[in-house]
């Protein structure tokens, strides 16, 4: 008979310990990914590895890789700074920007006479909400301490004081169900968009400013013209631009104006009637490739659906537009995922990335790449396309004289200019400050133009003479418009 005497058992319950701490070092030891072991008082041990000795791929997540980052303003260091980012596109700036290589006979530096710059304004929240928006936010919308200014004028005569509004949702109210809790109202600029565009104008402003190119000598509205939507984002995307190109302290009330179009015949949004442009959309919409892209994300649509209460609501089942808006505008804020707290499922990430891929196809095809998709962008944005050609035609003939020109608008604007100037393909969704900038350069006596997109020169556009964009800019208006577009 075995006799378990008390030495004996300690011995055993000693080499059991050691045994089990060996198989636990060993275990962790063939784990791949970086561990981070903490002390009770969460101080790192001597087992961190920080982020910089990781490979890259080690460093990515789902929602900031190579592929795309749709989780902050901030592309990740380990990857190039040109890096698609969702929620604050690359832009020009100093570190990166390159000097024109011009081709021809003419020993002389060339010189920026003009820039013309389309971008996207930045962050906002979402401007698709669901049928029960208030029991699928675990957190609330916080926008106050991001005020918007509102007040009227009369020139030379009196000035209203300066408004500013400030959104509640009050708990008691019968819809309450249909928006979130806090104090953002719906597709509103967020504070951190606001932010993301001082440091954009900051970076135009050092490369277009007297430090560099010193095309612009200040900041005032003989050099530089702003045009935006009639939307607030896009004022307010511009008053911060505006006041990063102005460091100065006094100039922090001075106003500016911006030009606008009457919000049913808006070129830049763009807004204006057009029955034909419909009818393509349709036509695009309904196409065997469009449905069979449909067909093939049906699974995740259906989950979607079902737990975001979307399901057999046309608008969310057409196409993944409102989904990505939605889980973007969270992802790039640090807002959770929406979650449904009856059946306790949140949209995953894997969900997020999913929608995303999805919206850039959708965004290219649509615009760029279906059978019909030029024609459908040409009717959509001919009227914009007018007004760049009569701009570059002043331009050629010496009458501008605005050195910078700004337009801000919205996603819609840019995919529709990206596709008609015939860009690199594919296209994907134009990312929040995403930027395309014209410049004329004056060289051996000619003008030429040069077009950077998202800091980038684009393939094709690297210098062309001004009558050759010129040339480019007219492809893009539809003779007859208002004729053809009821046709």
């Amino acid at each position: 008979m075995l006799m378990i005497t008390p030495s004996s058992f300690t011995l055993f319950v000693g080499l059991s310990l050691l045994l089990a701490i060996y198989m636990r070092s060993t275990i962790l030891s063939s784990i791949s990914y970086p561990l981070l072991f903490l002390h009770r008082d969460n101080s790192a041990s001597a087992s961190y590895i920080p982020p910089e000795a990781l490979s890259a791929a080690q460093q990515d997540t789902v929602l900031a890789n190579k592929d795309g980052v749709y989780s902050s303003s901030t592309t990740p260091a380990h990857l190039p700074w040109n890096t698609y980012n969702y929620c604050n596109a690359p832009h020009i700036k100093p570190s990166h920007y390159v000097l024109p290589s011009p081709v021809g006979e003419s020993t002389s530096e060339p010189k920026l006479l003009h820039v013309t710059i389309f971008m996207r304004h930045h962050k906002r929240t979402p401007d698709n909400l669901y049928p029960s928006e208030n029991a699928l936010n675990a957190q609330e919308w916080d926008c106050s301490s991001f005020h918007q200014f509102n007040y009227g004028a009369i020139e030379g005569v009196s000035q209203g004081r300066a408004v500013w509004h400030e959104t509640n949702t009050p708990d008691w109210h019968p819809f309450i169900s249909s928006v979130w809790n806090g104090s953002c109202a719906p597709g509103q600029l967020t504070q951190g968009g606001f932010e993301d565009a001082m440091a954009h104008g900051r970076d135009l402003y050092s490369v277009y400013g007297p430090d560099k190119l010193g095309l612009l000598s200040s900041s005032n509205e003989e050099e530089v013209y702003l045009r935006t939507s009639n939307s607030d984002r896009t004022f307010q995307v511009a008053s911060a631009l505006l006041r990063a190109f102005s460091p100065s302290p006094n100039t922090n009330g001075s106003s500016w104006r911006a030009h606008t179009q009457p919000s049913n015949i808006d070129s830049l949004v763009p807004s204006y009637p057009c029955p034909r442009a419909d009818s393509l959309r349709g036509e695009i919409n309904s196409s065997p490739t469009f449905q069979e892209h449909l067909k093939n994300n049906s699974a995740v649509a259906e989950r979607l659906g079902n737990l975001l209460g979307t399901r057999g609501m046309t608008g969310w089942e057409n196409w993944f537009d409102k989904y990505f808006d939605s889980f973007t505008s969270r992802t790039c804020a640090g807002v959770k995922l929406p979650c449904n707290t009856t059946r306790g499922e949140c949209v995953s990430e894997g969900d997020a990335r999913t929608v995303f891929q999805a919206g850039d196809w959708e965004y290219n095809y649509i615009w760029n790449e279906a059978a019909r998709a030029k024609e459908y962008s040409k009717l959509g944005f001919s009227v914009m396309f007018q007004e760049l050609v009569l701009l570059f035609q002043s331009i050629k003939r010496g009458e501008e004289s605005h050195k910078l020109r700004l337009y801000i608008g919205h996603d819609g604007s840019m995919i529709r200019l990206l596709s008609v100037l015939d860009f690199p393909s594919p296209i994907r969704w134009p990312a929040l400050g995403s930027e395309v900038a014209m410049e004329v350069w004056v060289h051996g006596g000619k003008k030429f133009v040069r077009v950077l997109f998202n800091g980038e020169v684009v393939k094709g556009f690297e210098w062309m003479n001004l009558e050759e964009w010129i040339g480019r800019l007219e492809g893009g208006v539809v003779d007859g418009l208002s004729k053809v577009c009821y046709e």
